[in-house]
Order: structure tokens, then C-alpha cells, then sequence
């Protein structure tokens, strides 16, 4: 079991919105990563502790969307994403959850993500959502590079192929912070 202080620690959950979590992941599918980070939002809000939800999402004509040159550009769908793409799966949101949007892999660039953990007295960061190596690396690797204590919950994530995901929890999530089963993460007020 991993213990965390409540008054101290947040969950954040990347991109468990319509348009993401219903698409095939691995190792786990899109609603087991969505379940496990309905069960860890509930422990948290129970024990008092904050609870981000992260969505990603761009104006209609792309203008707020990264325009860097790489060799594989972001296809946006013929007439756009569909109806609801952006919002957050059902059940998910609390009224009292920290809703932050982002327009890039990350969760901190470009977001109030840092400040309104900082301003909650946040240490210690718990991660999970979809991808593994897109979304919560990223935002993992920022948590860390922001001084946070980084845990990832590994039942939590998904990624596009199982091989991605488990790169990504045996190579670079240990040198980032601790890696944990959702129900091995506990919260002591």
C-alpha cells in the first residue's frame, strides 16, 4: 500500500472525455481506465483531497492548436471532431473538481494547472487517463520538473498498443516518481 496525506496530494486524470476513452487502448481498455479513475476520484473526494479532471480541446478553426513542424501531424478529422468530443465521460465530474483544459500533450503548459494545485498546498501529484505516453507522460514528466511528488497509477492508464504502456511504466515512470495498482493507493487524513 502506498499511503499519501489527503490535505497534500490531488489526483489529476488526462483525457477521460468522450472522444478519447472510447477509442481501443491497451493494456487495458478505455472504460477499465475510465472505471478505475471514477473509483479513485470517489476515495479522494471522500477523503478530502483535491480532484483534477483534464480535457483536451480547440477552437473550431484550430487556432489555438500547436503548429510546430513534425513528421507526423495531428489528423483532424474531415469536418472536424464529432458533437461532445471534448466533454468529459459521464459521471465522472464533481462539482468540486478542478476542470483544466489544455491544448497540447501536457497538463501544464498553457494551463492554471501548477497555481491551482499551489494554491491548495499540493505536493504530491497521483496521474492516470489516456495515453500513457502521450497525455500522462507529459504531464508527468512536467509534475516532476514542477518539484511534485509524481505516483502513477498503472490500472489507471492506457495506451494506444500494450507495449507503449509498459515502456512507459517500466523505463520512465520509475525514475519519475512511484508507479501503483489504483487500489494500492490510499489516503490518510
Amino acid at each position: 500500500m502506498l499511503t499519501l496525506p489527503a490535505a497534500t496530494t490531488a489526483l489529476i486524470l488526462i483525457d477521460l472525455q468522450k472522444g478519447i476513452f472510447g477509442r481501443e487502448t491497451e493494456p487495458y481498455s478505455g472504460a477499465a481506465v475510465l472505471a478505475a479513475g471514477q473509483q479513485l476520484a470517489r476515495r479522494f473526494r471522500t477523503a478530502g483531497a483535491a480532484v483534477v479532471l483534464v480535457n483536451v480541446a480547440f477552437a473550431a478553426d484550430w487556432s489555438d492548436a500547436l503548429k510546430a513542424p513534425v513528421d507526423q501531424p495531428m489528423q483532424v478529422p474531415p469536418g472536424g471532431f464529432p458533437e461532445g468530443w471534448t466533454e468529459l465521460a459521464d459521471g465522472l465530474a464533481e462539482p468540486s473538481d478542478i476542470r483544466i483544459t489544455k491544448r497540447q500533450w501536457g497538463a501544464f503548459y498553457g494551463t492554471e494547472l501548477d497555481l491551482q494545485l499551489r494554491r491548495r498546498g499540493v505536493t504530491t501529484v497521483v496521474i492516470g487517463g489516456i495515453a500513457t505516453n502521450i497525455g500522462v507522460e507529459s504531464t508527468a514528466r512536467a509534475a516532476h520538473e514542477h518539484g511534485y511528488a509524481v505516483v502513477l497509477a498503472e490500472d489507471a492508464t492506457a495506451a494506444v498498443s500494450a507495449d507503449m504502456h509498459a515502456f512507459a511504466f517500466e523505463r520512465i515512470f520509475p525514475r519519475l516518481g512511484r508507479v501503483a495498482k489504483s487500489g494500492d493507493i490510499e489516503l490518510q487524513r
